[in-house]
Parts: structure tokens; sequence; C-alpha cells
């Protein structure tokens, strides 16, 4: 019998350790287990991991050796901090002059709030020049003697010249002492904001080293010999290596875990990703087939790094429901969880008999207004699932699908105490939970302009149930309740992308500078074990503050999907017709590739001239690209660069905020090469050579254009 390779996700969690097998080649999910997270254990939660992958293996028929990728995500460094438990840090500022009188204010980063009353033990040293290599010697010598257990090494500047962090670092390295180089951890300016982020990943280093080293000798025992990568807080994952570099990527990693399974699997290319747990729900968005991300908020300062911007809201599925007279009044943020307390829809039909609704503070700071039941067998907490459970919005077969007629009954009680009736008692319960994430959906959505005619909701997470369904009633918005819900956090693991980010701050940054910053990010994910054919790279250059970024993502091998299903024409004809909001018959194909076609129509308005809103469909029947008015070109690689020229030039707009070249994004092969973030006309058409330089002059090639006003 012929055995895939599998790819291997694993989720440490707080409680459990989560893991799953996906094919290789279909991505069908394999199977699943979970295990208690081993803090206590001497090899820390390496041996859960290990545990998890024994399990999986043996479940799924599978040997050590069938398994082509292998990545972990974990709370750890979040925990670190969230704990006050980090290392001592030893900062060596460098400069002298004025430089000196900045980097001596860094001493002052050891007044940084870990946890109420507990500060951030940094010890500070000051080199004015770094090339004397006694004074170096000196300063390491009187942070370490403070009890520094790692170092860094920041100068003004360094982003330009590192030379003196270098130094510093090589003698700290000398020492055996682990080390953080401000430079490495961003290349923008801002001496405080990049020295800050460089402590914070410092104190966190020695106990992910140790992590590190036991993870990875646990499953080389194990005889696993695929690449071990990690999960990053921006979707994508990193190798290990890169992980005992910048730890701090690690931080907020488990949100982005569960996005990036919507990202792969479910394949959503706009939308908002809710992964609601039992007390919280994550708020995530998906634009244009990529995570939104932010400069994240560390210790309650922003820092350089990159993270995804998820917001949670305290309600899921086993929010509590809190009353007054004769109505719901609000839903949450206490949950069943952490009060100890059963779900009553989840209880046997008997143990609800005689029930009566009493309200209490579950925890003695939280106010009088919980309801819960009394009944034959004891105390049980009305929640959102509940709710969902009595109008049946939750599916056959989901995690928290429970008996509707026993969720009827919990709800039945609660209702009669108010003097409504059950719907009406339970669509209060979910109106009162799912308003409050509706606020946040909604201002995301305004954040990030997502289009409302193609964004989706999509649940995760064992609570989806309670809060997706009935959140898309209230939008209007299309939703749905991700395959595998329960999992969708170490599927997004065993299907992440290694992921880099490189950012420069280059004033009028001309066309060689914005390609060497492209193959810097390329080069970087292809170091780390992505397969060289495969790598994407997304350029954004921000004119106002001078910003160059690349974003490059690849996976480890380059595989052939052998899905179960592909669309026929028929079929994305449909989805793009319904996604256009028109009917098939004014739906026309415009140009096409081997893995994506092209679907458009006209749209007409008084007053304004028309419109030609497009969808990109690609082989599964899933859209990829969607443009409200855009210009479709198709062509071949070898004619592409002249193409380009006359399309980009003819539509370039001038103005008082300057030129604005085309959002212009490339359909060829299998790929949508995304351009858009490029505003200098020039600099899109070096971007487009350099994406097609090695493609086949014959094969098609497809523009896609917007006109930027």
């Amino acid at each position: 019998m012929n055995i895939h390779r599998i790819r291997v996700g694993i989720d440490v969690g707080g409680t459990f350790t989560d893991a799953v097998a996906v094919d290789a080649t279909t991505l069908e999910l394999l199977g699943q287990v979970k295990v208690p997270t081993s803090h206590h254990h001497e090899d820390g939660v390496a041996h859960g991991i290990v545990q998890a992958l024994d399990r999986l293996l043996k479940e799924t028929g599978h040997a050590a050796e069938d398994v082509a990728f292998l990545a972990h995500g974990t709370t750890q460094a979040t925990n670190a901090l969230l704990e006050g438990d980090v290392a001592t840090v030893g900062l060596v500022g460098i400069g002298r002059g004025a430089g000196a009188t900045f980097t001596r204010r860094l001493a002052a980063l050891g007044k940084l709030e870990l946890t109420p009353g507990k500060k951030m033990p940094l010890a500070y040293a000051h080199v004015a020049d770094p090339d004397d290599v006694a004074a170096v010697r000196i300063a390491i010598t009187k942070v370490v003697g403070e009890g520094a257990e790692v170092v860094v090494a920041s100068e003004p500047f360094s982003v330009d010249d590192p030379e003196g962090e270098e130094k510093v670092r090589a003698a700290a390295l000398a020492q055996d002492l682990p080390t953080t180089a401000a430079h490495d951890i961003t290349s923008l300016y801002g001496l405080r904001k990049r020295t800050r982020t460089a402590v914070v990943n410092a104190a966190i280093l020695p106990r992910m080293f140790a992590t590190a080293d036991l993870v990875d000798a646990s499953i080389t025992k194990a005889g696993v010999t695929a690449p071990l990568m990690v999960m990053r807080c921006d979707g994508g994952v990193m190798s290990l290596d890169e992980m005992r570099r910048r730890p701090l990527l690690t931080v907020l990693s488990g949100p982005a875990a569960g996005v990036a399974g919507a990202l792969m699997q479910e394949r959503v290319s706009e939308g908002v990703f809710l992964e609601t747990g039992g007390t919280s729900t994550d708020i995530s968005v998906v634009r244009r087939g990529k995570v939104a991300v932010q400069h994240a908020t560390i210790l309650g300062k922003k820092s350089y790094l990159n993270a995804l911007d998820v917001r949670t809201v305290g309600v899921g599925g086993g929010s509590m429901v809190r009353i007054g007279t004769g109505k719901v009044t609000a839903v949450g943020p206490r949950s069943a969880h952490i009060a100890g307390l059963p779900y009553a829809c989840f209880a046997a039909p008997g143990d609800l008999q005689g029930a009566r609704v009493e309200t209490i503070r579950p925890m003695d700071e939280d106010p009088a207004d919980f309801a819960v039941l009394e009944a034959a067998g004891g105390r049980y907490a009305v929640t959102m699932t509940c709710a969902a459970n009595a109008l049946g919005r939750v599916p056959e077969g989901d995690f928290a699908r429970s008996d509707q007629e026993v969720a009827r009954t919990a709800v039945a009680a609660l209702a009669a105490h108010l003097g409504l009736d059950i719907a009406t008692t339970a669509r209060q319960i979910l109106d009162a939970g799912c308003g409050q994430v509706k606020k946040v959906v909604d201002a995301m959505i305004k954040d990030y302009r997502l289009d409302p005619d193609t964004a989706v909701l999509v649940g995760g997470g064992g609570g989806a149930a309670s809060v997706t369904p009935h959140l898309a009633d209230i939008t209007g918005l299309q939703g749905k309740i991700a395959e595998h819900n329960e999992v969708i956090s170490p599927i997004g693991v065993a299907l992440a992308m290694v992921r880099e980010q490189v950012e420069r701050i280059i004033p009028g940054a001309g066309q060689e500078q914005i390609l060497a910053v492209r193959a810097e990010a390329e080069a970087a994910v292809i170091a780390q074990g992505a397969a060289a054919d495969g790598v994407e790279v997304e350029v954004t250059v921000d004119p106002q503050t001078s910003t160059v970024r690349a974003i490059a993502t690849g996976a480890t091998e380059l595989r052939t999907q052998d899905r179960a299903h592909r669309a026929d024409e028929e079929e994305r004809l449909k989805v793009a017709a319904a996604s256009l909001k028109t009917d098939r018959s004014r739906v026309r194909v415009l140009a096409g590739t081997t893995a994506h076609t092209v679907y458009g129509t006209e749209s007409k308005a008084r007053f304004r001239s028309a419109r030609h809103p497009i969808r990109v469909v690609d082989a599964d029947g899933v859209v990829r690209l969607h443009a409200r008015d855009a210009h479709v070109q198709a062509t071949t690689v070898t004619d592409a660069p002249d193409v380009l020229a006359r399309l980009v030039t003819e539509s370039t707009s001038y103005g008082d905020g300057g030129v604005r070249a085309p959002a212009v994004r490339l359909l060829v092969g299998s790929r949508i090469a995304d351009l858009s973030g490029v505003l200098d006309p020039q600099a899109v058409l070096a971007l487009a050579r350099s994406e097609i330089s090695t493609r086949a002059g014959d094969e098609p090639l497809v523009a896609v254009l917007e006109v930027r006003t």
C-alpha cells in the first residue's frame, strides 16, 4: 500500500497539547490526538510534544520517516512574559558624545513592568569605544556581576553600521553568554523602541534555548528527520535556529496558528476569522489572501515585533448569562470553566428536573447577576453554547453539539423565570454575546477596508458554533464554521509556510535598493528550508515613512496537491457569479492560466462611469482575488515586459499626492504575484521583471491592474 507522507502540526497550549497529521499531498486531515501539556516533566513541554507525536503516528499507521514536515506552536514565550519568568538582561550601550546621552538613557528600560510590582531585571553598562577590547570586557563583566544571564548590545544607527554591536556580541559569546544585537531584531530606526524589543527578546532567550534544545533532541531521538519548524506570531513558521535567535517571534503565535489554518485549509481570501474557545473569541483579518499584521504592543509599549492584529472579546462558548428584570442583560465575561460549573446543555436529561433559576457571583469580584440552574443533578451554568444548541445552530458532529431537547429544557427554565418563550430567550443570549463581537468585527472591517460583498466570517475553535452562525445573521455577512474547527490551530501549524519579513528605511529608494530588500527576504526563507522555486515575495514601499518592506513565504517542499475535487467550469462560473452578486448570464471569462480563471462583469450606475469588477477563481473553485474595478490583460512571459510597461504608463495617476502607479497583480503558473504595495512605476516594472525572470517565455501571464485615485 502506498502511504503518503504527512505534515504534522503540534499546538502546545497551557493545559493540553494538540497534534494533527495532514496528508502532505491531499492536505486531508488523517488524525488528531490530545495529551496533557507536560510543564512539570524534567524535559518540560518537549515530553508532551514527543508523546503526542508518538500517539499520532501509531493512530494513523505512519512511521517517523513518513513525516515530511513537523512544526509546533508554543505559548512559552507569552507565558514567560505574563508570569514575569525571565532572565536578567545585561544591556551594553555603545556611543560617545551625543550618542552616549541617548544610550545611557536606555538603562531606564529596567522600569518596564512585567507583572504588577515586578520590573524587568536589567543591568546596564556603557562602552564609549567598541574597538577598546578591554573596555568591552569590563562592561560585560560588570553586567554579569549584577546577575545578567544574557547580553544585549545597542548602538545608535546600528542598522546602518552594526560593527560596534557585533564586537560586543563577539566578546559576550566568547564568555558563552547568549547575546542579542539590536540590529538583528529590526533594521528600522528608533533606538529606544529597537532596544526595548531586543531586551524583551533577550529576557526569554535562555528559557527558549533550553526548550529548543530539548525539543530538537527529543524529535531526533524519535527518528524524525524532517526539518523542525516553530510557529511565528505573523502566521508563518521559522526554523529552530531562527527561533533560537529571535524567540520573541513566538509571542502571540497562538492566535496566529488559527488564522493560518483558516488561510490554508479554508482558503479564505477576504474575511474575518473568529477563534472561539470557552471564555473568549480572538478576532483577526485576512485581506486579499494575507493575514493582517501590525507592530505588537508588549509590556504596554509598542515594539518592532510584527504580529497578527488580533483583538480579543470576552465572549466564548462557555460565557455565562446575566439577567435583569424580564430580560437577558449581558453575557460574560465570566465563563462556566472559570466558575467551575458544567454547561446545562450537556447535562443528562433527568439531571435538569425541577430546575429553578438563581443568580450568583461566580467569583467574589463579580456582580451577583449571573444566572445558574439549581436542579436535581446540581448547579449548572446557562451558556452561549446552550442557547446555540436550543436554536439548532450547532451542526451535527460539531465539538459543541448537545442534545437539542436538553438545551431547550435548560433555556426553558430561564425563559420561564424571565416571562419569555424559549426562542426569544435563546436569541437574547446570542444577541448579547454576539453584539460584543460585532462591534469589534465592524471596526476591523472598517480599519482594513474589507469588501462586504466578498468578506466571509470563518469560525474556528471548539466554541465556533456559539458565535459565528448568529453573528452572520445579524451582520448579513456570509458565515461558515471551519472544517475540523476544534483543531484549527494545530492544522494551521501543520500547513503554515516558512515566512520572513525584512524592513529597511531607505529615503527615495531606487529600483536596485528595493530589489535588494526583496532578495534578502527571499534568501532568508530559503536559508530556513523553503524550496527556492516556490518562494513568493510581496514588496511594499511606504513613501511617508520611507519604509521598504519585503515579506517572503515558501513551503519546505514543492508539492502537487492531489485534491479529491477540482471545480469544473460550471462550478467556477457559479462561484464567480455568487461573489459578484449577479446572474451567471452576465459573467464572462476574461483570461486565465493553468491555475486561475478571471471572471468579470460590468456594473453600471447613474452619475458615474461603469465599473468592471472581477474575481479570480482557482481550480478548487475558491475566489483568490477580487477587485471592484480592474483592467485585465492576457499575454505571455516573453511579451509581458513591453505589455506591462504600456499598461502601467497608461494607468499611472499624477496629483498632489505624487506619482501613483496602478495596483498590479500578475497571474503566472500557480502564483498570484502581488506588486500592489509599490507606487513608483519603474519599481513596479522592475519587480515584475524579477517575478518572471525564471519562467518559460511561452507561459501564459495575466495582468490585473487597478487604477489608484
